[in-house]
């Protein structure tokens, strides 16, 4: 055979790069258990260097801002694993699963521990019911988030066979505060304010321990509720306009510039977003049923 017959054959089809491709995903989401083992040693590394005898508060200090950070990056590997699944058309149900596993530990143990050892946890006495109900809080935390993988998994995998009246998933908005989100907001809260709240003196610590209890609260409560929240997954999936990457572009920037302030006010506007779309939401839904009411009609 020549090597024109050779050159015009067609190449077959490269098995090893297609089960490759499957790996990629994988790998950002084992990134992503990584981040979450790594902030959860970081956060008891710093409780425990607050509870020795002569408390290290600066190195402490160090060791929270290390674990809100690793949050941070495990956000970014969560939404860079499924963006590249749907883009490479690697999704897997192993994978799915997977995901929400790492999503447990990262956003659901790893916020959980940070808010308990940087807040409350070494701020209120241990024994006493207050400190017992931020214990609790913390686990409702965890429970909650929990609780919301597993509804969007089995609304996600079996939406016709769900009891009459479940909101339904759609690819446009999720169904109670993602996980990521609630995790993240805790994250970005420590690395605004990195040191520990028993810092702030007795009065101050107490206070702030009450607001950090409360939002905690509110996070567990959002998250298994029905509110929705915009997913964005079909954002730049289908534009490529030079806009689109300057605007990634700029934010990358001014996260890497001013992440304190940046990464809090995306989580909260984020949050609010949410809730300003349910109101507007709501509003136009009772208009529209204002419209539908019949007038009765008077007979002379």
């Amino acid at each position: 055979m020549s090597h024109a017959e050779e050159s015009d054959r067609p190449n077959p089809p490269r098995r090893g790069v297609k089960k490759g491709l499957y790996l990629i995903p994988s790998a950002f989401t084992a990134a992503n258990i990584g981040m979450g083992f790594f902030s959860v040693m970081e956060s008891l590394r710093g409780f425990q260097l607050l509870g020795s005898g002569v408390a290290d508060v600066g190195a402490a200090t160090s060791h929270f801002d290390n674990a809100a950070i690793a949050i941070g990056f495990a956000l970014l590997f969560d939404m860079l694993d499924g963006r590249i699944a749907r883009l490479t058309k690697t999704t897997t149900e192993i994978g799915i699963q997977l995901d929400s596993i790492a999503d447990v530990v990262t956003f659901g143990i790893a916020p959980a521990v940070l808010a308990y050892v940087w807040g409350y946890g070494a701020t209120l006495i241990e024994g006493t019911k207050l400190h017992r109900v931020a214990w609790f809080l913390s686990f409702l935390y965890l429970i909650c988030g929990a609780f919301r993988l597993a509804r969007f998994n089995v609304q996600s995998s079996r939406p016709r066979i769900l009891a009459e009246g479940t909101p339904k998933v759609d690819k446009k908005s999720f169904v109670g505060l993602p996980i990521p989100v609630a995790g993240g907001l805790i994250a970005a809260l420590v690395h605004f304010a990195p040191s520990p709240l028993v810092t702030y003196g007795p009065e101050k610590a107490q206070l702030y321990s009450g607001l950090l209890m409360t939002l905690v609260g509110f996070l567990s409560v959002m998250m298994v509720s029905t509110w929705r929240f915009s997913s964005f997954k079909t954002v730049g999936m289908k534009v490529r306009s030079m806009r689109v990457i300057i605007l990634v572009l700029s934010v990358g920037m001014l996260i890497f510039l001013f992440s304190q302030y940046v990464l809090l006010a995306m989580v909260i506007g984020y949050i609010l977003h949410g809730f300003f779309s349910r109101i507007f939401w709501r509003r136009g839904e009772a208009k529209a049923e204002a419209k539908l009411e019949v007038k009765p009609v008077h007979r002379s």
